[in-house]
C-alpha cells in the first residue's frame, strides 16, 4: 500500500486498508461513515475550549501513514524486550506487531493478547460491540481513528482471572518516519483483575511523526483494572490519545498517566460509571520543557447511583512549555449518592511557561457530593532563597520543591509506578534519554520505594537505612 498524507485522506484509502486486511463489510461501512463525520467536525468540538487548543501543532502535510511500516526495532526497544523476559508482553513497531509473549499457562486459562486484525477475525462479536459503543461524533480524532486505524492491540482477561503478572505494551513509532493509527481494546470480564503498562516511544526524526490512539476499556462487574501509560516520545513527535472506559457494577478503573515526551500530547479520557458502586480514579503527571504542549481532558460521567470518581492532574512546566487541563463531572438524574472530585494543579518553573485549568460540574440530581479545584503558581522565590542558604543550586532547589509538589499525588500510586515516574523525571531533568532502563539508579529507586510502602515492617525499614 502506498503512503498517504493526513491532509489528503480519502475514501479510496479506506478501501485499500479494508481490502488489504480482508475486513468484513460492516467494518468497511463503519470506517466510511466515521470518515464522513471526521470531515465535518472541527479540531475542537466544544466552543468552550476552542481558543485554548493547540491541535494545529500537528502538521497534516508532514504526517504520513502506511498499512505496513518499517519493522526495524530501535535499540532502546531491544533493551526493554530483554528486561521483560517471560512477562506477558506485546511489542509494536509502527504498524507491525513485532512480538507477542503470552505464557502457555495463561493462554490455557483464556487470556488473549493479539493484534486488532486477528481479533476482528477471531473475536468479531466483542470487537464489533466495542466499535459500536464509541460515538465518532464526540471528537474529530475519534472519527479519524475509527476511519483509518491501521494497527492495534486486543487484550481479553477472562472471568475470575486474577493476573499477578503485569502485561506490558511496548510501542515505538517506526524508523521510516511514518505515523501510526492504533485501535486498542481491553476487556476485563466479571471478577477479574489485571494491570497493564503501556510505554510509548518515538525515534528521532527530521519530520513530524504521530501516534494516534483510540482505546476502549470495558470493566465488567466486580472487575479491577489498572492501566499505566508512560509516554517518552521524541519531542518532534505528536501523540493523540482518546480513551473511553465503561465501568460496570462494583468495577474499578485506575488510570495512571505520565507524560514527558512529544511536541504535543492530547489526551481525552471519558469514564462512564454505568454500574452501581462503580469507581474510577485518574492520576496524571505532566512534565514539560522547551516548547512542549500538553492538552489533557478527563471526564467523569456518573450514570448509576453510589458511584465514585477521582481525577487529580499535576503539571510541572519549564521554559516555554504549556499545559491545558479540562475536566467535567457530570452526574445524571439516577446517580444518587455519588461522590466525585476533579482537580488540576500546575507549577511554573520559568516565566515563559503557561498553564490553564478549566474544571466543570454538571449535576442533574440531588444527594450527591461533587467538587473541583484548580491552581497555577510559580515557585516562591523565598523558598528558593532558603534552600540556597543550605548550599543547594537553583536547579537542585527547584527539583526538591517539585518533588514535594508531586508527593501527595505519588502516594496514590504503587511503589513500582512511583519509581518509574521518578526515574523519568530525573532523566528529563538531567537531559538523559527518556526510556525505562533497569540500571542501578532505577534499582535503587525501586528498593527505596518498596521499603517506603512496607509500612507494617517499621523495624526492618529502620534497620536497613539507619
Amino acid at each position: 500500500m502506498s503512503s498517504f498524507v493526513l491532509s489528503k485522506l480519502g475514501q479510496n484509502h479506506i478501501d485499500e486498508i479494508s481490502d488489504a486486511n480482508n475486513e468484513p463489510a460492516w467494518l468497511k461501512e463503519y470506517r466510511k461513515s466515521s470518515f464522513a463525520i471526521y470531515q465535518q467536525l472541527p479540531p475542537e468540538v466544544s466552543p468552550l475550549y476552542n481558543k485554548y487548543s493547540d491541535a494545529n501543532k500537528m502538521n497534516p502535510d508532514e504526517v504520513t501513514f502506511s498499512l505496513s511500516s518499517d519493522s526495524t526495532v530501535p535499540d532502546f526497544v531491544k533493551d526493554r524486550m530483554n528486561e521483560l523476559a517471560d512477562n506477558p508482553h506485546v511489542v509494536q513497531i509502527g504498524t507491525n506487531i513485532h512480538k507477542i509473549n503470552l505464557p502457555p499457562e495463561l493462554k490455557s486459562k483464556g487470556l488473549v493478547i493479539c493484534s486488532i486484525q486477528d481479533a476482528i477475525k477471531d473475536h468479531s462479536d466483542k470487537i464489533k460491540k466495542s466499535l459500536e459503543s464509541t460515538d465518532p461524533k464526540t471528537d474529530k480524532y475519534t472519527a479519524l481513528n475509527n476511519a483509518f486505524f491501521n494497527s492495534g492491540i486486543f487484550i481479553y482477561i477472562p472471568k475470575n482471572m486474577i493476573l499477578e503478572k503485569t502485561i506490558h505494551i511496548i510501542l515505538s513509532l517506526s524508523m521510516d518516519q511514518t505515523s501510526t493509527i492504533s485501535r486498542n481494546v481491553i476487556i476485563g470480564e466479571e471478577s477479574s483483575k489485571a494491570s497493564v503498562v503501556q510505554e510509548l516511544y518515538a525515534p528521532k526524526s527530521p519530520k513530524q511523526q504521530a501516534y494516534l490512539e483510540l482505546l476502549n476499556v470495558h470493566v465488567n462487574q466486580n472487575t479491577e483494572l489498572d492501566l499505566i501509560t508512560l509516554q517518552a516520545m521524541d519531542q518532534n513527535a505528536v501523540n493523540f490519545s482518546t480513551r473511553k472506559a465503561d465501568i460496570g457494577r462494583d468495577g474499578r478503573m485506575n488510570w495512571y498517566l505520565g507524560l514527558f515526551g512529544s511536541l504535543l500530547s492530547r489526551y481525552k479520557i471519558d469514564n462512564y460509571l454505568s454500574g452501581i458502586g462503580a469507581n474510577a480514579t485518574d492520576t496524571e503527571v505532566v512534565f514539560g520543557n522547551k516548547n512542549q504542549s500538553f492538552d489533557i481532558t478527563s471526564n467523569l460521567i456518573h450514570i448509576a447511583q453510589s458511584t465514585t470518581g477521582r481525577v487529580l492532574e499535576k503539571s510541572v512546566l519549564k521554559d516555554t512549555s504549556k499545559s491545558l487541563f479540562k475536566g467535567m463531572i457530570r452526574i445524571e438524574k439516577e446517580a444518587h449518592h455519588t461522590e466525585s472530585y476533579l482537580a488540576g494543579h500546575s507549577i511554573l518553573l520559568d516565566k515563559g511557561a503557561k498553564s490553564d485549568s478549566i474544571p466543570g460540574l454538571e449535576i442533574f440530581t440531588n444527594d450527591v457530593k461533587a467538587t473541583h479545584a484548580a491552581s497555577v503558581a510559580q515557585i516562591d522565590e523565598e523558598q528558593l532563597f532558603y534552600l540556597g542558604t543550605r548550599c543547594l543550586s537553583k536547579s537542585d532547589a527547584q527539583k526538591i520543591i517539585v518533588e514535594g509538589f508531586l508527593e501527595p499525588l505519588s502516594r496514590k500510586m504503587s511503589y513500582q509506578i512511583r519509581a518509574w515516574i521518578t526515574y523519568l523525571i530525573d532523566s528529563k531533568w538531567l537531559g538523559r534519554e527518556l526510556s525505562i532502563k533497569s540500571d542501578e539508579q532505577l534499582k535503587e529507586l525501586l528498593e527505596v520505594e518498596e521499603t517506603r510502602y512496607r509500612e507494617t515492617d517499621i523495624f526492618e525499614s529502620h534497620y536497613k537505612y539507619r
